[in-house]
Formats: C-alpha cells, structure tokens, sequence
C-alpha cells in the first residue's frame, strides 16, 4: 500500500483538483493510446481493441465504485444513478440524468472531451457507438444484471447540439 501521509496533508480543494486532473490523463493516456493504434492498424480494428478494453475496464470501474460507495449489487436504478455519478467522466465531462419513472432514466452526455479534442485536431466525430453500447451496458449490468441498456442516440449517429449521446437503462421485472 503506498504512503498516503502527502495525501492526507491535502486539502479537499487540493485533492478534488489532483482527482480531476488524474481524470484527464487516464483519458489523454487512452486517446493517445487509441490513435497510435489508429494509425497503425486503421479506425475499424482500433475501435475492435478499444470494444475489447472497454468490455472489461467498465466491469472494474463499477465494481471498485460499488466497493467505495458501499453500493450492493441488485441496487436497481437508484444504484446506477450514484455510480454514474462517480465514474472518471464525470469529473472531466458534463453529464446529467433524466427520470423518466421510478424503472427507468436517460443518462446523456452534454460534453465530450473526447468528441471536443477531435474537434480542436481538425478530427470527425469519434464513431463511439459500438464501444458505448459494450460500456454501458456492461457498467449497468455489474451494478445491477436487471438493467437493460439502450443507445438512444451516440456518434456516428445525428445527435442535437444539446449533447452527443444518450443511453435509456430500465430496470426489467422480475421473473418469477
């Protein structure tokens, strides 16, 4: 276990700042990643290995938030909503989440730094749908395996201005 006493000398500013901050360079780590791999093997088997990390980097990401946040599997919609909340994009990205009833919410994503550093590069829209649509739903399936997901609207698809994707997840009845 590595020394925490610098940590703990941090205020909670200093320590929101060096969260926020790891954040971006996962992500600039995984860009970077992305379009080396890109560059050598082509979009279509770049977005193959990033399907494949991603099938199981959101099953270790949602269990470590349930073990921090004490959120037990089989939580339902309530659940999701917290772990969503605490997931790297959301401390680099702006998300919300909409009820639409007590079994379902529509989570979407308002801005995109992956979408928006292509954009600054001169770039097209990064097609993330096959990769969200294996992220999503396996992040919602960890919390809860009664959650289904649901690509309403994620690149290459249209998508309005207000945001570049969105996911319906509902939690299914019971089977008795």
């Amino acid at each position: 276990m590595p020394d925490r006493t610098l940590l703990r000398q941090l205020s909670k500013e200093e320590l929101i700042d060096l969260l926020e901050d790891a954040a971006k360079n996962w992500l600039a780590h995984d860009g970077l990643w992305f379009l080396a791999a890109e560059e050598k093997f082509g979009m279509e088997t770049a977005i193959e290995l990033d399907r494949t990390a991603w099938e199981q980097f959101t099953v270790i990401e949602a269990r470590r938030i349930m073990k921090r946040r004490g959120i037990e599997p089989g939580g339902g919609i309530p659940a999701l909503k917290e772990a969503l909340q605490f997931r790297l994009y959301a401390r680099i990205n702006e998300q919300e989440i909409i009820d639409i009833d007590e079994r379902t919410i529509i989570f979407r994503m308002n801005t995109c730094r992956v979408q928006a550093a292509r954009k600054r590069a001169g770039r097209p829209d990064f097609p993330c749908k096959s990769v969200g649509i294996v992220e999503y739903t396996n992040f919602a399936r960890t919390i809860d395996p009664r959650i289904r997901t649901r690509c309403l609207v994620c690149p290459p698809d249209e998508h309005p201005e207000e945001y570049w994707c969105a996911w319906e997840f509902h939690l299914e009845e019971e089977q008795m």
